[in-house]
């Protein structure tokens, strides 16, 4: 099992089809199987709004969003060349590349499709930023006012036509950034929004009452989602064990339901 092989969370989409069929080959040889999970991929951007989706009688669009606040990622280069944090809004990040977010973000558009049974056409990309009009603090340094402050991305499935499955980020350094755009509950949580019959909105938020007990302690906003991203593959192990030999996503394993969740 891996939380860092985000792109393997359905196997068919990898964008290294070479690499996935070697990486499938050697599965099968030596008669092991191989699942890879999180939380935003792996549950929250995709297995949920399968979930969610068992209480529709007919579908027009899913969104899975993250709304994060993430002041406390301590890699500039990531946080500023990656995402463009930090950066005026003539900067071209990273993430702003022709066909990076679609890449980066295809694979739960995939998943969701795959587990309805529906084909994805295409996956646009989008990017969007805001700025910040005063100077914020974060754990990379300073972003100063009239830089980027909160960014927007989303990869768009299209399927019979029109933009039906949505995997959205909102990423802020600062709750007050931004204010037009989605908020959520308190620092991280995730959201699923289904428009059909009936509409569907279910919000997620994972959080801890001790980082510290949990090696998380440097963490704040993302400390209950580190534990949650850890378990999504902790509590599968027996059933990926139980599991035919191969490359597996979550259509394929029944819910991965911890076995000794009480246990203390």
């Amino acid at each position: 099992v891996s939380t860092s092989s985000t792109a393997l969370v359905h196997p068919p989409s990898y964008f290294a089809p070479d690499w996935r069929d070697q990486l499938e080959a050697a599965a099968r040889s030596g008669g092991a199987s191989f699942y890879a999970s999180g939380i935003f991929p792996g549950f929250a951007s995709d297995q949920l709004a399968l979930l969610m989706t068992t209480q529709s009688k007919n579908i027009r669009t899913i969104t899975a969003s993250e709304v994060a606040l993430n002041d406390h990622y301590p890699v500039a280069d990531v946080m500023m060349d990656g995402l463009g944090f930090g950066r005026p809004l003539d900067f071209d990040p990273m993430m702003k590349q022709p066909g990076f977010i679609e890449m980066a973000w295809k694979a739960p558009i995939y998943l969701i499709a795959s587990g309805l049974g529906v084909e994805v056409e295409a996956v646009r990309g989008f990017f969007d930023r805001e700025l910040t009009d005063r100077d914020i603090e974060v754990a990379f340094g300073t972003v100063e006012a009239g830089t980027c402050g909160a960014l927007r991305m989303k990869a768009i499935g299209v399927v019979d036509g029109r933009e039906a499955i949505v995997i959205e980020h909102v990423t802020r350094l600062a709750h007050d950034v931004a204010p037009d755009w989605p908020t959520g509950i308190g620092d991280l949580s995730y959201r699923i929004t289904i428009t059909g019959d009936p509409d569907i909105d279910c919000t997620l938020a994972a959080t801890l009452k001790d980082p510290r007990k949990a090696g998380v302690a440097g963490m704040t906003s993302g400390a209950g989602a580190m534990v949650a991203t850890a378990m999504r593959v902790v509590n599968a192990v027996p059933y990926v064990v139980a599991a035919e030999p191969g490359l597996l996503s979550s259509v394929d394993l029944p819910l991965t339901i911890p076995q000794h969740a009480f246990a203390t």
